[in-house]
């Protein structure tokens, strides 16, 4: 399979998926060993990693065939009570760190294995079945909403032979399912597995694109979802709106805790119980911290203008309070931007001058003197024709007499 997002489109790089955009699909690891010769064959490692349904569902495999893997094959692996079909994610030493990252050990009896490359018709089947989900979906939806069941059934993926299927469902509660199974089992004619996921799983099988502009992190290499509280909004600064603060899963979003242990760390070094400050003027109220600044903003009552004043400055304030001294004024300091003025360019975009108003003017100017020139036109044109107005051709004006010969 070749990765649609190179520069060499349509046809992809051509590299099996191996290339270092890492976009081939969903939850995709880059190989970085792939290259790299092993010392002893024997002490390789003999399991591949395998993925289903467009990476939405990886698991590992033991390789007890004489085959060599490729990442992008497509191999037929052991299933429940048949086979299943999937593709070939990562070979090789990676695996190994894969294996230990997830806690599955290498010699596991438990482990499923690799039965032989995917044939023609194993792929053949594997895609009549394929073709049967979108269908089930809607008739398990259907069947699900008739008996009453308080879920949502968010997809359904079946085995490559069609002997089993999975419905991914979603609940807030405990569902009694042992009805549904049974009508399921009949309407299908295969055997059913229910498994229960949560709202960020479903937008990580859906994907999307993200406020940012980029692909879901749930969807391309997020597998851990941490709790994530409206706090870690507050430690940044962040206004409390759910609407930005969610996303596609309804749930607030996973990449307000990637910056929270840096705001925490920064947020160390300001000091505490310095809400209020007192000064003349009245109580100064704490407004917001910027840590890139290390600055506290306050602001006055009666008075809406903020002063951002520096840390030292605060806790100065904050221990003259508390020996019961009022100090005169904030003393906030001034900010200059940052920016660099832009310098204007020494030459004259003639080109960049040119607008829209100004070939707007020039064809009105075009429009009138057109429109002036057509009456002068007309009274010439009635003068050529009227042969009084024409000097030579008046009544009574003979003509020269002709010399003979």
């Amino acid at each position: 399979m070749s990765c649609g997002s190179c520069g060499t489109k349509p046809n992809g790089c051509k590299n099996n998926g191996g290339c270092s955009t890492g976009s081939c699909n969903r939850l995709n690891a880059y190989d970085w060993l792939y290259n790299m010769p092993s010392a002893d064959i024997d002490s390789s490692c003999k399991v591949v990693e395998v993925s289903f349904n467009n990476g939405s569902r990886k698991d590992f495999f033991q390789n007890v065939t004489l085959h060599q893997f490729d990442k992008g094959d497509l191999i037929s692996v052991e299933g429940v009570s048949g086979f299943d079909v999937g593709e070939i994610s990562l070979t090789g030493e990676i695996v190994r760190l894969q294996m230990k990252k997830r806690n599955v050990k290498e010699e596991n009896p438990e482990m499923k294995k690799v039965l032989r490359r995917a044939s023609d018709r194993d792929l053949e089947i594997w895609k009549q079945n394929k073709t049967r989900e979108p269908q089930a979906i809607i008739r398990s939806r259907a069947i699900a909403k008739q008996l009453k069941l308080e879920m949502k059934i968010s997809e359904v993926e079946m085995q490559a032979d069609g002997r089993k299927a999975t419905f991914f469902y979603i609940a807030d509660g405990r569902v009694d399912f042992r009805e549904l199974i049974k009508v399921y089992a009949s309407e299908f004619k295969l055997k059913v597995e229910m498994r229960q996921i949560g709202a960020r799983q479903e937008s990580a099988k859906v994907g999307g694109i993200g406020s940012c502009g980029r692909e879901l992190c749930c969807a391309t290499w997020l597998t851990d979802f941490k709790s994530v509280n409206t706090a870690a909004a507050r430690y940044q600064n962040l206004s409390i709106n759910q609407t930005k603060l969610s996303g596609q899963c309804g749930r607030l979003k996973c990449c307000l805790n990637y910056e929270l242990d840096t705001y925490l760390d920064a947020l160390q070094y300001f000091p505490d119980n310095c809400d209020t400050i007192q000064v003349t003027k009245g109580t100064a109220n704490l407004i917001k911290k910027d840590i890139f600044r290390n600055l506290m903003w306050y602001m006055l009552p009666d008075s809406s203008k903020q002063y951002p004043l520096t840390i030292e400055r605060v806790k100065k304030i904050k221990s003259l309070n508390e020996q019961s001294v009022i100090p005169e004024e904030l003393e906030a300091v001034e900010l200059t931007s940052s920016k660099p003025k832009e310098v204007e360019p020494e030459f004259v975009d003639v080109v960049g001058q040119i607008s829209l108003r100004s070939l707007e003017k020039a064809d009105k100017k075009r429009k009138q003197q057109q429109q002036q020139e057509k009456p002068q036109q007309k009274q010439q044109g009635g003068q050529q024709k009227n042969p009084q107005n024409q000097p030579g051709k008046q009544r009574g004006q003979q003509r020269p007499p002709q010399r003979r010969k």
